[in-house]
């Protein structure tokens, strides 16, 4: 089993590098491959609609990108983290996330995946939840299942998480449902 988890931050070691790598360390524990992808390692250029994605199903302006639409179809579940900027998710995960689109294109290749979001913010209600919204967007749009934690859309947590147990629940609650999830998909 494989369990992609990205950190839509330009930061190294931001909250949301925290958060993926202790998704990560979650199922590798439960004896799951992961793979972290770090959007503060590599540069995405934003999708130029050029169309090449659509009898081709690659993208032929970025290779990182393609690397990073490999793992995530070879995943079971993706699982993604982003810091709140200005009520939504950042640049640089939505350059990556428009990415995808000959993985959709060419086959639906995430469809039916699991997939969770988690989203961190200035404040308790700082924007999280819209953050989170783009992100299940994208999931809907390529066929993924969508988890939440056990009464939210999924992770929402404030800074610093250090400090933030309410949103650390959060994220194990997460956590835990993409884990339900998967081992009920196992015994079908």
């Amino acid at each position: 089993m494989l369990i992609a988890c990205i950190s839509g931050s330009p930061r190294e070691n931001g909250n949301s590098v925290k958060i993926i790598n202790k998704v990560a360390s979650y199922f590798q524990e439960k004896g799951a491959r992961t793979e972290i992808i770090k959007l503060s390692e590599i540069n995405i250029a934003p999708c130029i609609h050029c169309d090449f994605c659509k009898t081709n199903d690659y993208c032929n302006q970025d290779e990182k990108a393609n690397e990073v639409n490999g793992i995530l179809e070879q995943a079971d579940a993706i699982i993604v983290a982003t810091p709140v900027y200005f009520g939504g998710i950042t640049g640089q995960l939505k350059c990556l996330l428009d990415k995808t689109l000959p993985v959709r294109r060419n086959g639906f290749r995430l469809k039916g995946k699991v997939g969770a979001a988690i989203a961190t913010g200035g404040t308790r209600n700082g924007g999280q939840e819209l953050a989170i919204k783009d992100i299940h967007a994208w999931m809907l749009i390529q066929g993924m299942v969508i988890v939440g934690d056990n009464s939210h859309f999924g992770g929402i947590v404030h800074n610093p998480l250090e400090k933030d147990d309410a949103g650390d629940m959060t994220i194990e609650g997460t956590i835990q449902a993409v884990s339900d999830l998967l081992a009920r998909m196992v015994k079908l």
